[in-house]
């Protein structure tokens, strides 16, 4: 299987992603300090427990009869053990709403930062794994957070105090139980950077792709339905899901791998320190109490060392989980706005390409070279000429999906690559050949142009675009849900509902592409009449492929390898009998 394209996300380490999760933490210095502060209440209680029970084990096997002191031991033991579950308690506690808020603050930031990326980003793209890469990354916290804060902090102080504690008593001991945690430390290290990491960024990177196969799939289910491919995509989703499995399983596998070389260590710390005080205690070197010490501090150890290998996978796979919004935050939006970037300011609708140069990335040449063109306020501009000419670039460009190469666009006055993007965008109403709407009720699709407006005022953008009457026979009228994309709708009725969005978005600048070609004769008519209700008073530039529907236009501009080749009105490029005059008669042709 191939990975999908990730927009050029970089391949961060380990330090990094941990970078980008303590940026998150010092946030709240205060809430982290607390967590902080807790675990190591806990750790020391956990790690005094050793002493403890030495100082028990000493006074109840004096011969002398039960002695205050058996019982001063047996309280402190108890004490330790009331205090380190409480503070074990008020730790997950204070966590839980530290993790819930930092959790829900990365997948916000994650959504917004992806939002900002240019179309070209989002086309390069499968949108299902995007979803996926950004929804994990809180998961991948909660699992690195718990394994960082929770667990490895502890193993790591408890492990360090008992070898000290062990140094100070009986020096070769401790050196033992010390050489024995740092090979056991280094061995998880380095087997789960070098050996586990790998397979893990696979499966990682194959769970991606199941989203993203899921997504493609279901959301042209409708294509799929009509070829009859069920099986067809079954059988190509199922081996993205096998390949996953391989992939995941010999990710598992590995980590099964670092368990029994962590096993083989333990064996040889539990042999050697509990031989070693034996061994003393035998000498007279040690008491019964001295071998107890030994003897929980190794099963203290070991439970925090079995653990080490769940730390070890929790930790990483938590780290991968949020490589992606890691490298999503590092990575800036590929159109900025300037840094004074001022709201954008038109009523006019004046547009100004200054000999403009812009070529797509994927192309060997410039599209538009030295390219001038100035659209009069008010006018009426349609843009025709063979797929591939600039058509459509032209609109993207002066909503800046794009930047430019060389020169500049100004709107009404304003060069827009110095305004703010959504305040430029809101200034221009797109009815594109195939509106997509979100499946929300129709009443929010079209309030999408503004969300503030009243329901009066989306009933009469609706009537104004001939959508009322079809709206009013639905079961639910404006409530009615529209299904993901608009699937429950219509061609003709999605383009009534676009339209009716234009409307209500009430701006300067109107680009139609091709907005009445899903609309039968009849309906046609009737939106072609609110649509020059629309255009009224508006700078429109549309977007022809049908030139019966450009007649009335101001001024037509035949546009043919990022060139104006033609310009003029309908009837007089007509009679020029060039480019212009040949399209229209291939189209009036098909028409008949």
């Amino acid at each position: 299987m191939s990975e999908p394209n990730d927009g050029g996300r970089p391949q961060l380490t380990n330090r990094q992603v941990l970078a980008f999760m303590a940026g998150h933490w010092m946030r709240e210095p205060g809430r982290f300090a607390l967590i902080v502060a807790l675990v190591l209440v806990a750790t020391v209680c956990d790690l005094s427990i050793p002493w403890a029970t030495r100082g028990l084990i000493n006074a109840v096997s004096n011969p002398e009869p039960v002695s205050r002191a058996a019982w001063i031991a047996w309280g402190s033991l108890s004490v330790l053990y009331v205090i380190f579950y409480m503070a074990r308690t008020s730790m997950f506690r204070v966590m839980n709403g530290f993790y819930a808020r930092i959790m829900s603050r990365m997948v916000k930031e994650g959504f917004a930062r992806v939002q900002a990326y240019s179309a070209d980003w989002h086309g390069s793209n499968f949108a299902g794994a995007t979803v996926r890469r950004v929804s994990r990354a809180m998961w991948g916290y909660d699992s690195a957070s718990d394994a960082l804060i929770a667990m490895l902090i502890p193993t790591v102080l408890v492990l360090t105090g008992l070898a000290v504690s062990l140094g100070l008593r009986w020096p070769l001991a401790g050196l033992f139980v010390a050489v024995v945690i740092v090979a056991f430390a280094a061995y998880n290290i380095l087997m789960s950077v070098h050996f586990v990491r790998p397979a893990n960024l696979r499966s990682t990177a194959l769970d991606s792709e199941i989203g993203a196969a899921l997504a493609d799939a279901i959301g042209a289910n409708p294509t799929v339905k009509s070829f009859g491919a069920e099986a067809r995509e079954e059988e190509r989703f199922a081996k993205t899901a096998d390949a996953w499995r391989w992939a995941v399983n010999k990710t598992w596998d590995r980590f099964n791998i670092i368990g029994f070389g962590q096993n083989i260590l333990l064996i040889i710390l539990q042999a050697g320190l509990t031989g070693f005080l034996v061994h003393a205690w035998s000498k007279g070197q040690a008491t019964p109490g001295d071998v107890a010490f030994a003897i929980t501090s190794f099963i203290v150890m070991a439970g925090y060392m079995r653990n080490f290998s769940e730390i070890t996978q929790m930790l990483q796979k938590g780290l991968d989980d949020m490589l992606d919004v890691a490298g999503y935050m590092r990575t800036d939006p590929q159109l900025m706005d300037a840094k004074d970037a001022a709201p954008f300011r038109g009523e006019l609708g004046e547009i100004v390409l200054d000999r403009v140069t812009f070529g797509y990335a994927n192309q060997p040449r410039a599209l538009y070279e030295g390219f001038t063109l100035v659209v009069a306020p008010g006018e009426r501009v349609a843009l025709v000429g063979p797929t591939g000419s600039g058509k459509s670039t032209f609109v993207k460009l002066i909503q800046r999906l794009y930047d430019l190469d060389g020169g500049r666009i100004l709107i009404d006055g304003q060069d827009i690559s110095k305004v703010s993007q959504a305040s430029l965008r809101q200034a221009i109403a797109v009815v594109p050949q195939d509106p997509a709407l979100f499946h929300r009720s129709i009443a929010e699709n079209i309030a999408y142009a503004r969300p503030d407006a009243t329901p009066d005022e989306v009933i009469l953008a609706a009537k104004r675009a001939r959508a009322h009457d079809f709206i009013a026979r639905l079961s639910n009228g404006y409530e009615t849900p529209v299904g993901e994309r608009g699937v429950k709708l219509s061609g003709g009725e999605r383009q009534r509902v676009a339209i009716a969005r234009a409307f209500l978005a009430d701006a300067p600048i109107l680009v139609l592409d091709e907005a009445t070609s899903s609309l039968d004769v009849e309906t046609e008519r009737q939106v072609q009449e609110a649509m020059e209700e629309l255009m009224v008073g508006r700078t429109t530039v549309v977007i022809a492929h049908r030139l019966s529907t450009i007649r009335g236009a101001d001024r037509i501009l035949v546009f043919d390898q990022g060139r104006i080749v033609e310009e003029g009105r309908h009837k007089d490029l007509i009679d020029m009998g060039g480019a212009y005059a040949r399209l229209h008669a291939v189209t009036e042709g098909s028409d008949l």
